[in-house]
């Protein structure tokens, strides 16, 4: 089950609606009624329940501060949602925020197909790809969250179940925001057996649900990313004496047209080894380190 979730009082006063938040760890004067989130006591089959439909519509009056702090960190939102793309780990939330406000001012309905996002603007649509076996759905994100580290996204339960994360309660995907203006309803769905999708750009045919695909991608933890080799190197050199869950490497790129060294660690064996090297790394000095994915 994931952890970290937090869906943002909607009235919530602050001089700059800034510091909007709710605890992690809630006391029993909380307005939830669990402590600790679950999956419904028994199993519901969502796989009926349809995608999002994108369609235009007016941004959250209070879902958009210029940026807002949880657990001392400050996020900004993003003044659009156009382009967006991105991949990392997702997690789910279900009974316990069941039916209470999103920080959209929507109820939040688990078998709908929702998300929370920490700074694409309220309300959003997007297509997550699980990138382990090629499934997608749409979803609106209505909601804030999840303040995890190594989390980009949390899903509905639906989403979730749909997405086969629920079991392991995480996934690697990938997020892809869709233009309401021009999105076209797709035909019925129909399942095949799919071959290896392409490493780049992960992209399922609108149609096709897809099912035991070979493709395993490969989770990496990025500490550092520098314009000089030096640089990179002094901080391989830092950690090359401590012993990892993966391999020490420097990849080389291309930022602006100009060489960019990246310190990665991978690949990882699972979403837990990352964490876990994420809090190993915090207690050697490097915050924040990015998910990545191949």
């Amino acid at each position: 089950m994931r952890t970290g979730k937090v869906i943002l009082t909607v009235l919530c006063v602050t001089a700059l609606l800034t510091a909007c938040s709710t605890s992690q760890k809630h006391s029993s004067s909380s307005r939830y009624t669990q402590s600790q989130d679950s999956a419904p006591d028994r199993a519901v089959d969502v796989a009926d329940v349809k995608d999002a439909i994108p369609r235009v519509e007016p941004k959250s009056r209070y879902g958009n501060p210029a940026s807002y702090v949880v657990f001392g960190k400050r996020y900004h939102t993003l003044a659009s949602s156009k382009d967006y793309s991105d991949r990392g780990i997702a997690s789910w939330y279900g009974t316990k925020f069941h039916g209470h406000r999103t920080s959209s001012g929507e109820p939040y309905d688990m078998y709908q197909m929702s998300a929370a996002h920490k700074t694409l603007p309220l309300p959003t649509y997007a297509r997550v790809t699980n990138l382990g076996n090629g499934k997608s759905v749409i979803v609106k994100i209505n909601d804030r969250g999840p303040f995890h580290d190594n989390r980009i996204i949390d899903l509905s339960y639906a989403a979730a179940s749909r997405l086969d994360i629920l079991g392991k309660g995480t996934g690697l995907v990938e997020v892809q925001t869709i233009d309401p203006h021009s999105h076209k309803p797709e035909p019925a769905k129909r399942t095949v057996l799919a071959s290896k999708p392409k490493v780049a750009g992960i992209q399922p045919v609108d149609n096709v649900q897809h099912k035991n695909t070979e493709y395993k991608p490969s989770l990496y933890l990025q500490i550092g990313a520098f314009l000089s080799r030096g640089n990179a190197e002094r901080l391989k050199t830092r950690l090359s004496s401590t012993e990892l869950p993966g391999t020490l490497q420097i990849s080389e790129g291309l930022s602006g047209q100009k060489p960019i060294y990246r310190v990665r660690i991978g690949p990882l064996a699972s979403v837990e080894s990352a964490d876990k090297l994420t809090q190993f790394l915090a207690d050697q000095g490097i915050e924040s380190p990015r998910v990545v994915i191949d």
